[in-house]
């Protein structure tokens, strides 16, 4: 399964929710408990009208969403992820009804309806579409990232088979832009505000999904995700396969000559040579930009995630446009897809991605 760079969504299995600290976990344990579909929930013996995107209950049910003991605490990371856009909600204060909805949300897709089941999706079971941009915010308020904040940066950064890095042929490999398959501790630790060595710990730690691969000289590293369902077992490839594609471009782009650091001039290269490399993706012609060079190109989305339905007889099926839900009041909403099972060999045992 492709997940290229130009997709604007990427899925993440819900029993991989990132633990820790990090305002991106807190908004992913709310966003894997919210409504798939519009209709009537039960919470507490309660029968609560949700809308696709949306969860209603009490303070108490939020704060074992959000993993939360105290009441002041759930309603400031509530405040906070309000405040920086990613969740809308009121708490009735006579009632105590609390009610949230997910600002980004896929609100509709193409497909067989699943129109039987639960209103709200299962913990731990199924997978979220992430817009691949949804930590860019953060970055771009200079936002101080915590554990869970970077670990989903990763995620959302995530490709795997593009034509344009050769390295994401091998497994799912985390890039940032066109030309950021190459990466440095020190530009990560910029975007997250932190120390180069915190980058480092940081990534010791999270190994289980994300495991480093030096690159030669002063070029950067590779980061490889581990836990990317692409409906394939994932391998991580050898650092003697690493450096023998790394020499495969190197050689394709041997007449190519800029200024700039090791690691631009590598990433440029990937960018440009990668294609040369493979021969199931077809033919490109190279753009010729300023000074002789590959011009930049824009990127548009063409497609985001869902997963084959329970209820849809396993069948694959693709969005071909982008939805958000901004105003749930004049969409059709009986269009949503339902939970869905996997499809690959990862996941069939506890759900799907």
């Amino acid at each position: 399964m492709k997940c290229l760079l130009k997709y604007q969504w990427v899925k993440l299995p819900r029993d991989l929710i990132p633990a820790g600290k990090g305002v991106m976990g807190q908004w992913a344990r709310l966003a894997s408990r919210a409504a798939f579909r519009s209709g009537q929930a039960k919470y507490c013996r309660y029968i609560n009208k949700v809308t696709v995107g949306s969860w209603a209950g009490g303070v108490v049910g939020l704060k074992s969403i959000l993993g939360q003991k105290s009441r002041a605490v759930t309603l400031e990371i509530m405040d906070k992820l309000s405040a920086l856009g990613y969740i809308s909600y009121h708490l009735d204060a006579k009632t105590k009804k609390l009610e949230y909805r997910i600002n980004d949300w896929v609100i509709e897709c193409s497909g067989v309806d699943c129109m039987d089941g639960a209103i709200y999706t299962t913990d731990g079971y199924g997978f979220l579409c992430l817009p691949r941009n949804i930590t860019q915010r953060l970055a771009e308020q200079n936002y101080l990232f915590d554990d869970s904040d970077a670990w989903l940066d990763l995620w959302c950064h995530t490709v795997s088979r593009d034509p344009r890095n050769a390295f994401s042929y091998m497994a799912p490999t985390v890039q940032f832009g066109r030309y950021g398959a190459a990466l440095t501790l020190e530009n990560l630790g910029r975007r997250w505000g932190w120390e180069k060595t915190k980058v480092w710990r940081f990534l010791q730690k999270h190994g289980d999904a994300f495991t480093l691969h030096k690159l030669p000289g002063s070029y950067g590293c590779l980061i490889f995700n581990k836990l990317y369902p692409t409906g394939t077992e994932v391998t991580i490839p050898a650092q003697a396969d690493v450096v023998r594609i790394l020499d495969e471009i190197r050689i394709q782009g041997q007449n190519t000559h800029f200024s700039g650091s090791d690691n631009a001039r590598i990433n440029r290269l990937i960018a440009w040579y990668s294609k040369r490399l493979h021969t199931d993706e077809p033919a490109e012609s190279m753009p010729e930009g300023e000074n002789g060079r590959v011009a930049d190109s824009a990127l548009y989305n063409t497609r985001a995630y869902i997963s084959p339905c329970w209820n849809c007889k396993n069948v694959i099926y693709d969005c071909w446009r982008k939805y958000i839900s901004t105003t749930p009041e004049s969409t059709n909403h009986m269009t949503i897809r339902g939970p869905c099972r996997e499809y690959g060999p990862r996941f069939t045992e506890g759900g799907s991605p």
